[in-house]
């Protein structure tokens, strides 16, 4: 049998409502190149992946201008209505080269920060468990939680609870299995490993560097500009 390899899977066909302006948030600036090109940097650099498969929306207008668009190692799916159609659309176009058993690493478009070190960390503890797992990192802050009003209702214990960031790192057909599941049972599939919980299984969470952050609104972008900086 031989060696499962490692692929990446970047659903990018969202349009960034909360950042409020006409360009999507995967294509606005940051340090000198669009959000979405720091992303593909990372992941196509890395020695240990295979490739990188991009789900675009239809109505694309800027993938094209993309430095990466032509890339030797980067595939193109067609973007779905939520997140999960999308990974599906790209599992499916990677099911052509990669194998069930390959692990996939499922990263948001946005989510420019990403180091290879915490790629290595993913692969390396992810890798030996049997369901696999996420990157992220624990909750410090008090938590609470709020009525429709805003009004507080409760603090919720902080123990056991975790940021879940991207990637999310499963094996090709699990993952696939698992999203067709959930999306047939009608749930609402926010994260891959939401996915696989829906079957009862029990992804690993893997403590990445908290710098990993996601561009949702516009004072993330300069959060974002500081984390590239300190990594260089």
């Amino acid at each position: 049998m031989s060696e499962a390899r490692y692929w990446a899977v970047v659903p990018a066909a969202g349009v960034g409502r909360r950042m409020g302006g006409a360009i999507p948030k995967q294509y606005l600036p940051l340090a000198g190149r669009p959000v979405i090109e720091h992303t593909l940097s990372c992941l196509l650099t890395h020695p240990a992946l295979s490739g990188v498969c991009v789900a675009i929306g239809a109505e694309d207008a800027w993938w094209d201008g993309i430095e990466y668009a032509a890339h030797p190692a980067l595939l193109r799916a067609e973007g779905g209505a939520e997140r999960a159609d999308s990974v599906l659309n790209a599992l499916d176009r990677l099911a052509g080269r990669a194998g069930p058993a390959d692990w996939v690493l499922v990263h948001d478009a946005a989510r420019p920060c990403l180091r290879h070190g915490d790629i290595d960390r993913l692969i390396r503890e992810a890798g030996a468990h049997p369901v696999g797992g996420v990157l992220g990192v624990p909750v410090h802050d008090t938590m609470k939680r709020t009525g429709p009003d805003r009004g507080i209702h409760e603090t919720v214990p902080r123990e056991a609870l975790w940021h879940a960031f991207t990637p999310q790192m499963f094996r090709l057909g699990m993952l696939r299995e698992a999203l067709r599941e959930a999306l047939r049972a009608g749930l609402a599939v926010t994260d891959e490993a939401s996915a696989m919980e829906h079957r009862g299984l029990s992804p690993l969470m893997v403590e990445g560097h908290p710098g990993n952050i996601k561009i949702t609104r516009p004072g993330d972008l300069e959060l974002a500009a500081f984390y590239l900086s300190q990594a260089g």
